[in-house]
């Protein structure tokens, strides 16, 4: 893929956040690694969804990019510009290409605004000139709401109506790039597919480029166009959506698909179920080697417990951090029951 092509590029990214002790704090004691050596590509114009377990550092990542969180080491590369370095001014004006949807409507919104002031505020903080009236009701209207909307206030609306909400704000700024952190998880089953469908519309009328955050893979699958997979702050696998739900190639992948129900009782009553013992350890102290040989069936003795594996391209547009991925997909490795008693003496080790 050339850099024409790729809008959004991360290299090895980090955010650790200080541990501190002492009677005023100013002591460091360690560091919770929150995202912890991250790669990723989004081409532009296309949805990547980003996948994982809770405290796993998909939402600090999706900040750091934006530079709502601390970045403490890597490089992302916005359009070829490094936003990790930006400062006062420099740092500002980006910020208008790259906007955020967030997880939960009401929260996000100031409640003593009407929706015409939430919705104008960014273009005012950007010294944009525009006409109030004109502007809100293409807004307005781009993502399904009555001009009659603007003079509200955040809690006359439903939650899929706020977040309809949140978006039109994302998208006032005319951004290349949004990120859609949980942007349906807070919402009613039925309201979640309408949601979905407006961003998939907004895409295609407004040329978007997505990174999308979520944790329900059936969510991630329809508005994917390719899905990187986090595990304990880094990326364990990135492919086409279709390909790595069709073949999922990490041990880690292949336990998140596996619990994911299947609508035939026959194909369900069949088909292998990996099961993960024990929980995601801590970010404040991550098992040595590859982070994941705590809990992983495929686990080999040595390498797994001392080499951290990296990012790697194991079939096109499939890149795999699995040291033994090959020799799985083979069948050359089996799985082994992995015991809770076991996690936890891994993980004190």
């Amino acid at each position: 893929m050339t850099g024409d092509d790729v809008l959004l590029r991360v290299e090895g990214l980090k955010v650790h956040y200080p541990i501190r002790s002492g009677l005023v704090l100013d002591r460091t004691v360690g560091h919770v690694k929150a995202v912890d050596g991250v790669d990723l590509e989004v081409p532009r114009g296309r949805t990547l969804g980003l996948v994982g377990e809770s405290g796993c550092g998909k939402s600090t990542l999706g900040k750091a990019i934006l530079r709502l969180a601390p970045v403490t080491e890597g490089s992302v590369y916005f359009d070829g510009t490094d936003v990790a370095t930006l400062k006062g001014e420099k740092l500002r004006t980006m910020r208008r290409h790259l906007q955020m949807v967030f997880q939960d409507p009401l929260a996000s919104l100031n409640p003593r605004q009407s929706v015409e002031t939430i919705l104008t505020e960014p273009l005012k903080a950007h010294g944009i000139r525009y006409d109030k009236a004109t502007r809100v009701r293409e807004l307005l209207d781009q993502v399904g709401l009555p001009t009659s909307a603007a003079l509200k206030y955040p809690h006359e609306f439903s939650g899929g109506q706020r977040q309809r909400i949140g978006i039109a704000r994302a998208i006032a700024l005319e951004p290349q790039l949004v990120i859609a952190d949980e942007p349906v998880s807070a919402l009613d089953v039925s309201i979640q597919a309408q949601v979905l469908n407006l961003l998939d519309e907004l895409q295609e009328r407004l040329g978007l480029t997505y990174l999308v955050i979520a944790h329900d893979l059936a969510v991630v699958r329809h508005v994917s166009d390719e899905v990187a997979v986090m595990y304990l702050g880094g990326v364990v696998e990135q492919a086409d959506s279709d390909a790595l739900y069709a073949t999922p190639r990490h041990p880690y992948t292949k336990a998140l698909m596996s619990a994911v129900p299947v609508p035939d009782p026959g194909v369900e009553a069949r088909r292998e179920r990996i099961m993960l013992a024990g929980d995601l350890p801590s970010p404040a102290d991550p098992p040595s080697g590859c982070r994941f040989h705590t809990r992983c069936p495929f686990r080999q003795e040595t390498r797994c417990h001392d080499e951290r594996p990296q990012l790697r391209l194991l079939a096109p547009g499939h890149r795999v951090a699995c040291h033994w991925a090959e020799e799985i997909e083979a069948g050359t490795v089996r799985p082994h029951e992995v015991t809770a008693q076991e996690v936890a003496d891994l993980q004190g080790s």
